[in-house]
């Protein structure tokens, strides 16, 4: 009975996972929806649907606070106005957009049920890095040196746009960051195993509203020209991912693009073009199999959406009384503010029923081009980033 004791004893730090295989790590990177802004307030909303019910059991212990992964842990660089810094530590919600890039945000992106679905899945330590930043587009921001030096034009000057030397910036800030925290991964990762090693094993990527709505950047097709309107996004995001793979040392690294899934299912022609711009380097010969497009629109949320058009047109009968409309009823103008006020306050109310206001707090937080701030939505798509990467496993 001693020596089973014993044997057992010698056996156990075998069986460890964090002794048996080289750390996994994950790079999640992009722009404001990458962050995340769905405040934890909103998850409730996440049990409503049976479908997702089993998705928030994962994010909440029983007490009903946040989940606290005891096998993965995260690396968040990010910052606001260029005031970059790290949080980082064992991975829970608050890791969505920060202020203050080391103090929880209350706040979650895709990184919290990316790294939940991992840890479920392989049962074996696992280190996030992720690099975020609002409002950055792959055209300039995030351009990769294959791309070349972006060349402003002459309304770039004008608008005062930022000079072709700081081109790249945010992909040279992603790289640094995953570099240093390469060079001292026991510093995030106190369970590192430096003999075992790591192994870089997948990217997701969550950007795209920037370059969505830039006009300049890309001018909409004319009749009959087939070249795709967002081709050059097509083009950039391939070299970005060639470059990434090349920089970080990892030739092979699997390749998550996480197509923008704003307004659902149905989207406008514009809309459509850049999905179809985003997914492209999917189906590229050289990325078979190892880059993936996730679309994330069968996530939006259709009854918040339909609420959110009712607040846009609430918005617009504010200004078509302030901007004294010919055809509404501030037409002479001679309308108090108080009269203003009182009669959108009326307006909104025929509108919008107390029924869906109390859905809205529930579910939403934010803006529509941030997902409606809808934690449901980012649950769901950090796991679904996360299944296209275990696939690769």
């Amino acid at each position: 009975m001693k020596f089973f004791i014993l044997l057992t004893a010698l056996l156990a730090p075998l069986a460890t996972p964090c002794t048996a295989k080289p750390l996994k790590i994950f790079i999640l990177a992009g722009q404001s929806n990458m962050e995340g802004h769905a405040k934890v307030e909103t998850f409730d909303y996440i049990g409503d649907d049976p479908a997702t019910a089993p998705l928030l059991k994962q994010m909440r212990n029983a007490d009903g606070q946040s989940t606290v992964c005891d096998h993965v842990w995260i690396s968040y660089f990010t910052g606001v106005d260029e005031n970059n810094g790290e949080g980082f530590g064992k991975l829970t919600s608050g890791y969505g957009s920060r202020r203050n890039p080391s103090v929880d945000g209350g706040k979650i992106g895709p990184e919290f049920t990316f790294g939940l679905t991992l840890d479920k899945a392989l049962n074996e330590p696992i280190l996030i890095i992720k690099t975020a930043w609002g409002g950055k587009s792959l055209y300039y921001d995030f351009r990769s040196p294959s791309s070349g030096v972006y060349q402003r034009t002459a309304k770039d000057i004008e608008k005062g746009e930022s000079p072709e030397a700081q081109c790249g910036q945010y992909y040279r800030l992603m790289i640094g960051h995953v570099k240093r925290v390469l060079a001292d991964i026991k510093r995030v990762c106190p369970v590192y195993d430096e003999k075992q090693g790591y192994e870089i094993a997948g990217f997701a990527w969550l950007q795209g509203w920037n370059d969505m709505v830039s006009r300049d950047i890309y001018p909409p097709t004319k009749d009959g020209d087939p070249t795709p309107r967002f081709a050059n996004y097509s083009l950039w995001l391939a070299n970005f991912i060639r470059d990434v793979r090349k920089d970080i040392a990892a030739p092979k690294m699997p390749f998550v693009i996480g197509v923008m899934g704003v307004g659902g299912l149905k989207p406008n022609k514009d809309v459509s073009a850049f999905r179809e711009g985003m997914a492209a380097p999917a189906s590229l010969p050289e990325f078979k199999g190892n880059v993936v497009a996730v679309p994330t629109a069968p996530f939006w949320s259709e009854e918040l959406g339909a609420i959110d058009d009712k607040h846009a047109q609430v918005r617009q009968m504010g200004y078509l009384l302030k901007s004294k409309n010919a055809k509404e009823a501030n037409a002479d103008g001679s309308m108090t503010e108080p009269q203003q006020r009182e009669y959108l306050k009326q307006f909104e109310a025929k509108l919008i029923s107390p029924a869906e206001e109390a859905l809205w707090k529930r579910g939403a937080s934010n803006a529509g081009y941030h997902y409606l701030g809808c934690a449901k939505t980012f649950a769901q798509m950090g796991k679904a980033f996360a299944e296209a990467l275990l696939k690769h496993e």
